[in-house]
């Protein structure tokens, strides 16, 4: 074809429909039986056609071995793009920049900066990066060195934002200058921790905007289909489900119904901040696809899709 050619048909095909963005969050597999199962649940998320799908790691990075694994499969056997967790609690400057070379060298091009949890008896301030803005800073630092093998290319940093008050933070008000601080770092977008209540996150969004924060908040939802997960999540974040439905799943005839129930609520809670507004979303897997591609089956992301002048379609 001519390169005289070319333009017109471009311009005579219809506008690009971009629907919501669609993650996922994924486990490094802990033992060669189960990898071959997180496999076929790879496979079944890909069919969704992801933007992306992220990799999580435990602070300290004990299962950086099996997290590679997993970075390695996403890249060479997957048409996925992997956003890898990085977690600078408990961990040298030196540390975390050869793991950030690491990443880089195998073809990661987008790191989610997190500080992590502390470990019980742990002082931040033995840290040499003991918070997530350092971090992202320190990525940017090696993304500036390495630009000529990066093609000019860019490094996604993603990072993490609270609907409600951080666990150690005094105030909303507080985590909200946190997220300032990692944008002006550098941060590109940020992903929510779990909320069951659609205002939390709306009220999220009307205090970064006031803020001035461009950064696009992607809601973060667990299928809510599992009791006991969903407290253990309240033990581990804090953030309870309500009783309501964990009454109701608790009393559901069998699983059938119990999964019903959760995927209606998710579903429901998905298209609430899809409605106020939210750029997409991203579902913790917990390593299992059933829940998951129910959610999306019942949720029909083309309702909120649109074309790329804007015009809904």
């Amino acid at each position: 074809m001519s390169a005289t050619t070319t333009l017109p048909e471009l311009e005579r095909t219809s506008p690009v429909r971009h629907r919501p963005a669609l993650s996922y969050e994924l486990f490094p597999a802990r033992s060669d039986v189960s990898f071959e199962r997180l496999r076929e649940t790879i496979s079944q998320l890909e069919a969704t056609a992801p933007d992306y799908v992220s990799v999580t790691s435990r602070a300290g990075h004990g299962n950086l071995a099996r997290v590679l694994e997993l970075t390695e499969h996403v890249l060479a056997e997957t048409s996925l793009r992997p956003l890898v967790h990085l977690t600078s609690i408990d961990s040298t400057r030196a540390q975390l920049t050869t793991i950030i070379h690491a990443l880089l060298d195998r073809g990661v091009r987008g790191i989610l900066a997190l500080r992590g949890d502390q470990p019980d008896g742990h002082r931040l301030e033995d840290d040499e990066i003991p918070f997530a803005r350092p971090l992202i800073e320190l990525i940017r630092d090696i993304e500036r060195e390495r630009t000529a093998t990066l093609a000019g290319g860019r490094v996604s940093i993603g990072v993490a934002a609270y609907p409600y008050r951080h666990p150690e933070s005094p105030t909303t008000s507080h985590d909200t200058e946190v997220l300032v601080a990692k944008e002006k770092a550098g941060a590109d977008f940020a992903i929510t921790q779990v909320f069951f209540d659609a205002g939390a996150y709306c009220r999220l969004l009307e205090r970064t905007g006031a803020a001035g924060i461009r950064l696009p908040i992607v809601p973060g939802f667990v299928p809510a289909t599992n009791p006991r997960r969903l407290q253990r999540l309240a033990e581990m974040s804090g953030v309870a489900a309500p009783r309501e439905l964990l009454h109701s799943l608790e009393i559901a005839a069998d699983d059938v119904e119990r999964r019903r129930i959760g995927v209606d609520f998710t579903v429901d809670l998905a298209r609430r901040v899809l409605d106020a507004g939210a750029p997409g979303l991203h579902l913790f897997t917990f390593n299992s696809h059933a829940d998951a591609l129910d959610v999306l089956d019942h949720l029909d992301l083309d309702r909120w899709s649109t074309t790329s002048q804007g015009d809904p379609r």
